[in-house]
């Protein structure tokens, strides 16, 4: 009789990080938090330390015909800065460990590197080691990122409670409309290479995609105004998908809505232009890179004049679920698309 097996699409990337989760027993009293949240917490004394790992595939995560070498070193930094800004902390080191194919020149690598270290002056953060190897398929990035705080400015995916406030900073969908014009510019160019790519109206969406910034600044706003927020993710799958994660780890419900969300003019403009729906964008496209957070009502006019903070909904008993009301006043149950990884 043949062995069961299972496709890792039948349970998809959370499922398959929440299946193996379950075989993991955590041993040291110092391991605050493991598995399950934007970054692990490490009791370091008087304060604790943040640690997180992303992996970049070229073919996956970046495509060489339209992300230079550059933006692509700064966007591997960046994303798991993100992750450290999304539990409240400050990013101090990193590793970066590479795998290149012989493709890849010394002057590639070079480019490469470039945009790590610009990454790293950008955000204060020392490159500390890493490891490189041969690669056989193209280039493979991964940065750990460790950050710092104290115990009791953490923000875990888990701390909302019900009638706190929403929030979600600058404006999102840009990063899925910038894939789909580069995607479209790509398609013209493999079928006619004679024909120059027309980007210069989209550089805002491309912008976001090719080379997105970690939201340090509201970190630090925040400490600034003494705000801890309650819960906190970063949007790198999709509103909605990141509003569900929240939800699931404080077990509570949430509703938002479709007038407060934030979506940039140009964004806008090239959904319709691409017959995509844009708030479709704002709630299901990943890798903007904003903050989602909830905050206590007591903290609203310490931020309700920011700029760059939007109050999107509020936070509800879980047996109320997950809605968004349309600007008809329709409530619709939020769905959470977001970006398949399998």
């Amino acid at each position: 009789m043949s062995e069961k097996r299972t496709e890792i699409s039948d349970l998809g990337e959370f499922g398959l990080i929440d299946h193996l989760n379950e075989k993991v027993i955590i041993k040291n009293s110092s391991t605050i938090k493991g598995i399950g949240d934007d970054a692990a917490v490490i009791d370091a004394g008087d304060h604790v330390k943040v640690v997180t790992t992303d992996l970049l595939l070229e073919g996956v995560h970046f495509d060489l015909s339209y992300a230079p070498l550059t933006h692509v070193g700064f966007k591997a930094v960046a994303v798991n800065v993100s992750d450290i800004a999304a539990m409240n902390a400050i990013p101090k080191q990193i590793t970066v460990s590479i795998a290149v194919s012989n493709r890849f020149s010394v002057e590639a690598v070079d480019a490469l590197y470039e945009g790590i270290n610009a990454a790293c002056e950008n955000y204060g953060v020392d490159l500390i080691g890493g490891d490189t190897t041969a690669s056989r398929s193209g280039l493979m990035i991964s940065v750990t990122a460790i950050g710092e705080a104290k115990k009791e400015q953490i923000s875990y995916r888990s701390g909302a409670k019900v009638n706190d406030i929403l929030c979600v900073t600058g404006d999102l969908g840009s990063a899925l409309i910038g894939l789909q014009v580069l995607e479209r510019e790509k398609q013209v160019y493999l079928a006619n290479p004679d024909m120059r790519p027309d980007l210069e109206k989209y550089t805002v969406v491309t912008g976001r995609q090719l080379r997105p910034d970690a939201r340090m600044d509201i970190i630090h706003e925040l400490r600034e105004m003494e705000v801890v927020p309650t819960s906190m993710i970063d949007v790198s799958d999709g509103l909605a998908s990141e509003i569900f994660h929240i939800c699931k780890a404080s077990k509570v419900g949430a509703t938002i809505y479709e007038d407060k969300l934030p979506i940039d003019k140009q964004t806008f403009d090239t959904a319709v232009e691409l017959n995509l729906d844009p708030i479709t964008c704002v709630l299901n496209g990943g890798e903007d890179y904003e903050l989602l957070f909830t905050i206590d009502q007591k903290d609203f006019t310490k931020l309700e004049k920011h700029p760059d903070i939007h109050f999107i909904g509020h936070i509800t008993k879980p047996e109320e679920g997950k809605y968004l009301v349309t600007k008809s006043g329709t409530a619709v149950q939020l769905k959470a698309q977001g970006w398949k990884h399998f």
